[in-house]
């Protein structure tokens, strides 16, 4: 067969020197040309390449073979797919030296070589894009299979499966028919295994599978060797920009001008006999961290079996007792494998006749309970430093040790009634509960048009699974083993998932699953328990696990050892403070008085304070909350005890307590048609005293009703115009104080005096405030610890914050309504209306509510913390609501100098790890 000519010398010699494809030995000129950073060898070689190379050059059994660059990739996109000047040429120059090692010639019918094309980008990215096994077989050459190896099965089971992957990959013809092909096959011999499929059978099916190709494409599979190579090579370009690719990095934030790299490795074979096989295994466990290989392998199979789940796998310590030298060894190349690149692996291997050989290795995907303890115990053997242990688990990955699992009351109960369906293996922990979608479409359809909670079901999920998958709440297949497809990409995006559920038959034709008698149709609620692998019929109760994981704990320590920024909590009841300092948390930044009021038996004393216009009767209904309060703050500082607490005082407008005007309005309406057609007097007397009571509420909401009442009469305005009623919250924390304090416990009360924009606000407000706080401790003859301070939430407070810090001891930003005020929106508007199609066209690149606006917002609270340390240099500084929870704006909060973050007692563990991870990157 003759080689390529080289085409004529490209006019730019830039490119035209460019070099474009590494043998695996030649991983020290890669580096050369980047610097010798080993980040930047993986971006020109992705990770499988450069690792390939590595393990080649540390002495681990490589099979021969080059990488194509990630530069290549880029260059041949951005030229309208066609291959760069000089590309072409050096991969057949390569492809001669793998020639040269192996001794065998690609193409030759006497002793042919045979290769995969596999993706490999710089992250890893398990079955997004394309690979092709077995390239370089035609009619011709799999004869000269046969001769080499006396195993004429093989050579066809070799030769079907490069036309199924070529036409599949290459040519775009779907899977399904050439499944449906290898099913009618095995029925036909009576068999439930390919392994049990004959030569005659193989041979058949790859005539059947030539035809099905022209069937959908009008063309001829390729026989040229050497043209099924460049076309495996361009297809594995092309995926990049796939869809299932987009889908991945989108949710990965991975970069979408990375580009794949293109491997090119000489085929070893794990389906000729019983004296080979082929696995996936992980060098510790992916789903808990224990210290021990797990994955899946196959005896006479080759690589696609395992992870597709097309058979039942055994599990990797069955080698050992199958292959015992083979085992032995793989087990020491994993150990070697993960001291040098100092993580957990998953690696891809090969046993042909006996001989081993490592295909692939990578960090491996892992739950978050798996990072958290591989992580730990890593730090604690030596191999990694605390720092590093803490860097590597994800913000993320702490946020899931705090997702919902089902009660063990609900799962006694639905195991008592029979509501138990199956058990599978437990590859993704945590619980979901959604309906039924057999498709990935259909998941997404219905997750994102129709808000509806969905569990994928699939036989086994492939790449263009990842949409629904994504989408969906947990995941659920009959087929598949822990290194499966599913497995990998649910570990990766925290999603619950159940696979390799043997007992469980999916009629995609009706749309119904089956485990026996018991079915389940296509839209009806499931449950599934990816802790454990139980799926059970219906919905199901969950609850919010302790907060007892050994390595969390520890791994939270370490990270409380690296950060400077402090983490409070936002808690309005005692038990919510008691969650937030179990979980770690330093204060209470924000206790909204407010929700205090909504309570049952309080609002009619609050609706009765807002309805009068009697000083006295407003001054008993104050009194008449004031013990409610007072008992509210003692067990916020009993809670709390050592801890500061910072109170805000009431801040939303007076509406809000009495019921909507509409809705008044409405019921009156109503009541006078129920006047007119009322029949005794008795009717008459009751409707007519309903009418009077809400009349005379309408009329009191009417004259507060303002236009635009976020902007109106609330926070320091309302205390201001009503200052009775902050006077009461100011008395109420005082004397909680005092009592408590009496009680031996060392209280830190903060007062907070919301929405302020001129000093001369606090001046008014924060004086007759603290005559109040003096007053009471003068009663309770006793003294503590306190403050007055102010949320920053109004830009022009943020402008002054010099005048402002001179009467305020603390700030807080309320980066919700800073946000709001900064950009001029509402947030409820925007965030249901041009909110969304300001992200999806990419006019602001995130939304501003989930992250500070460092550009924005961000440079107005700067000037805020630097104005106010000009004045006062001990002024205390940080930041309540929902951003408090957020790694960015934690990371953000870092930079600025803030004292320390709130947020949600469920966000605190979270907080904890992002503060450290600011304070280690900041010195980085």
């Amino acid at each position: 067969m003759s080689i390529v000519q080289r085409e004529p010398v490209a006019k730019d010699p830039t490119n035209a020197e460019t070099k474009w494809v590494y043998l695996f030995d030649e991983v020290d000129q890669a580096e050369a040309k980047v610097g010798g950073e080993w980040d930047k060898v993986r971006a020109l070689l992705g990770g499988k390449g450069a690792n390939l190379a590595e393990m080649t050059r540390i002495g681990v059994p490589v099979p021969p073979g080059f990488t194509v660059t990630t530069e290549a990739c880029n260059a041949y996109l951005a030229a309208g797919e066609e291959f760069p000047a000089g590309l072409w040429e050096q991969e057949i120059a390569a492809l001669r030296k793998v020639e040269e090692v192996t001794g065998k010639k690609f193409g030759d019918p006497g002793n042919p070589l045979l290769v995969s094309c596999r993706s490999g980008a710089k992250f890893s990215m398990p079955g997004m894009m394309d690979t092709v096994l077995n390239i370089g077989l035609n009619a011709e050459t799999v004869e000269g299979l046969i001769r080499n190896t006396n195993d004429p099965r093989f050579a066809y089971d070799s030769f079907r499966r490069l036309i199924q992957m070529f036409g599949s990959v290459v040519m775009g013809v779907p899977d399904e028919p050439f499944e449906h092909v290898i099913e009618q096959y095995r029925r036909q011999r009576g068999v439930t295994n390919d392994a049990d499929l004959t030569a005659e059978d193989w041979e058949a099916m790859t005539i059947e599978f030539k035809k099905i190709i022209w069937r959908f494409t009008g063309q001829e599979f390729p026989s040229d060797p050497i043209e099924q190579l460049k076309l495996a090579t361009e297809a594995v370009f092309k995926s990049w920009n796939g869809r299932r690719a987009r889908d991945y990095r989108n949710a990965a934030n991975i970069a979408h001008d990375l580009g794949t790299a293109v491997n090119i490795v000489t085929m070893v074979f794990g389906n000729m006999g019983n004296d080979c096989a082929t696995g996936v295994a992980m060098s510790r466990n992916a789903t808990t961290g224990e210290k021990t290989l797990e994955g899946d392998y196959l005896v006479n199979a080759q690589g696609e079996d395992v992870v597709a789940g097309i058979r039942i796998t055994d599990p990797i310590e069955k080698m050992a007792e199958v292959m015992p030298e083979a085992y032995a060894e793989f087990d020491a190349i994993a150990r070697r494998l993960e001291g040098h690149y100092r993580n957990m692996q998953d690696m891809e291997f090969t046993v042909e006749h006996g001989k081993l050989w490592m295909l692939q290795t990578r960090d491996g995907k892992r739950t978050a309970q798996a990072a958290v303890r591989i992580a730990v115990d890593m730090a604690d053997e030596g191999i990694i430093s605390k720092a590093e242990a803490v860097r590597r688990v994800t913000a993320e990955q702490i946020d899931f040790f705090l997702h919902p699992q089902f009660s063990v009351s609900a799962k006694k109960e639905a195991k008592e009634s029979g509501r138990l369906l199956a058990t599978g293996l437990n590859v993704s922990p945590g619980a979901a509960v959604g309906v039924v979608a057999f498709d990935a479409d259909l998941a997404e359809k219905w997750a994102k048009e129709e808000g509806k909670k969905v569990i994928m079901v699939r036989p086994e999920t492939k790449p263009d699974d990842v949409h629904g998958m994504l989408a969906a709440q947990g995941i659920l297949t009959s087929r598949g083993g822990r290194t499966s497809h599913a497995a990998l990409v649910a570990r990766q995006f925290g999603k619950p998932a159940v696979v390799g559920v043997l007992a469980l038959e999916i009629d995609m034709i009706n749309r119904v699953m089956r485990v026996g008698d018991l079915e389940v149709k296509e839209g009806e609620f499931i449950a599934i328990d990816g802790t454990i692998g139980e799926v059970f019929i219906g919905q199901m109760d969950t609850n919010v696990p302790e907060f007892s994981d050994p390595y969390l704990i520890k791994l939270l320590s370490w990270a409380d050892e690296f950060r400077t920024l402090g983490v409070w909590a936002n808690a309005d009841y005692p038990h919510d403070a008691r969650r937030a300092r179990e979980y770690g948390a330093q204060g209470i930044g924000l206790c909204r008085t407010e929700h205090m009021f909504f309570e049952a038996e309080r609002l009619p004393i609050v609706q009765k304070m807002i309805m009068t216009d009697s000083p006295t009767e407003r001054r008993e209904a104050l009194e008449a909350l004031l013990p409610f309060q007072r008992e509210d703050f003692k067990g916020l500082f009993r809670a709390m005890d050592s801890y500061p607490v910072i109170i805000r005082l009431i801040d939303p407008p007076l509406h809000e307590f009495l019921p909507g005007h509409d809705e008044l309005a409405e019921e009156i309406a109503d009541h006078k048609i129920r006047l007119s057609k009322a029949g005794t007097l008795q009717e008459i007397n009751d409707l007519l005293r309903k009418l009077e009571e809400e009349e005379r509420i309408l009329a009191r909401v009417e004259s507060i009703r303002e236009s635009n009442p976020m902007l109106g009469t609330r926070g320091v305005r309302l205390g201001i115009i009503m200052p009775e009623l902050t006077q009461m919250q100011v008395r109420a924390i005082f004397e909680a104080a005092c009592e408590v304090a009496k009680e031996g416990v060392d209280v830190h009360p903060e007062v907070m005096i919301p929405l302020t924009s001129h000093v001369n606000e606090l001046n008014v407000q924060q004086e007759a405030l603290l005559k109040i706080a003096q007053e009471v401790m003068t009663e309770q003859r006793c003294k503590v610890d306190y403050k007055f301070g102010t949320m920053i939430e109004i830009p022009r407070a943020a402008l002054t914050a010099d005048e402002i810090a001179e009467k305020a001891q603390f700030f807080s930003f309320g980066t919700n309504d800073l946000t709001q005020t900064v950009y001029g929106i509402s947030r409820d508007d925007a965030e249901s209306g041009f909110l969304i199609e300001y992200l999806e066209r990419g006019i602001l690149p995130e939304n501003p509510f989930a992250s500070i606006d460092e550009k924005g917002v961000g440079k107005i609270m700067q000037m805020a913390v630097e104005l106010g340390r000009g004045t006062r240099p001990d002024l205390e500084v940080g930041i309540c609501g929902e951003h408090g929870g957020d790694p960015k704006s934690i990371a953000l909060c870092h930079k600025l100098g803030l004292n320390y973050v709130s947020c949600s007692p469920f966000r605190v563990p979270v907080a904890r790890l992002a503060a450290a991870h600011a304070a280690l990157n900041g010195k980085s």
